[in-house]
């Protein structure tokens, strides 16, 4: 079903994974991601301020696949990286999870601290605890200054991208670098009303599709990852239904026309938290 994206490192990631910002502790969580299990998906993320990893470990214990089949991403908080306490912060994680090593583990925001965080991440990374590390909410300069005073590189940067953010000249920047890119929230989350668009309305009909599907569409022909947040089952099974058609050129610019800078989330350079 899935295709994947090469990080840095030779390690493979799903590019399209269920996310689960947002969604409940317990059943809520732990049906999410069985479902999606289910429909094919193997890539997870979560991340330790979601509240929900316990519930993740358990629908992975239940699902019965391989962990070698999976690709687990979990996130570093950030109080977790003021205080100088990754590599505890990383041991919760993992044992919420119930699991023995992270396919990715990301900074989740580039907060004080973050240059100990990351090389933190990097003996983790070395010592085989984690598959691949990155960062979340990056910004290019962040980024350059991390790679600067560390000497160690990014394999990802997930960031906030949607047609109506398309955040592209970071993608871009990033593509270059050679620091893969994913996105969250990238269908807009739910008080932006982005799949209401009549331009992707439109598309949606061209194409005999859901808005969401022509959205991740764009977002998988853009080279980046995406993990959709949904607990419906039918809506998770269908947001996994991209793989079996392409969007003309035309309509990938005609989406990436639609870019107002609009974010939904906090600004990585303006955050307060």
């Amino acid at each position: 079903m899935n295709r994947r994206l090469s990080l840095a490192n030779g390690v493979k990631m799903p590019q399209l994974g269920l996310g689960v910002y947002g969604a409940e502790d317990g059943a809520e969580t732990e049906n999410a991601a069985l479902w999606a299990l289910e429909a094919g998906y193997r890539h997870i993320d979560t991340a330790a301020v979601y509240g929900n990893e316990r519930s993740v470990g358990m629908a992975l214990r239940k699902s019965a696949i391989a962990r070698d089949k999976l690709f687990i991403t979990g996130k570093i908080w950030n109080a977790s990286i003021r205080a100088g306490e990754t590599r505890d912060a990383f041991s919760r994680t993992l044992e919420n999870l119930g699991l023995d090593y992270l396919d990715l583990c990301l900074l989740h925001w580039p907060v004080e601290g973050r240059e100990n965080a990351w090389e933190t991440l990097a003996q983790l990374c070395e010592d085989k605890l984690i598959r691949a590390i990155g960062v979340s909410n990056f910004q290019l300069h962040h980024l350059n200054s991390l790679i600067q005073t560390t000497g160690i590189r990014p394999m990802f940067n997930q960031i906030e991208s949607h047609p109506l953010m398309s955040n592209q000249e970071l993608i871009d920047a990033c593509q270059k670098a050679g620091i893969a890119v994913g996105a969250w929230s990238p269908l807009g989350g739910p008080r932006l009303q982005l799949l209401q668009h009549p331009a992707l309305m439109a598309l949606a009909t061209a194409y005999g599709r859901t808005p969401a599907q022509i959205v991740l569409r764009w977002d998988m022909q853009r080279g980046i990852a995406a993990v959709p947040k949904s607990v419906h089952r039918e809506r998770i099974i269908s947001n996994s239904r991209i793989f079996d058609f392409a969007l003309a050129d035309k309509d990938m610019q005609l989406i990436q026309a639609l870019d107002q800078g609009l974010r939904v989330g906090p600004d990585p350079d303006n955050f307060k938290f």
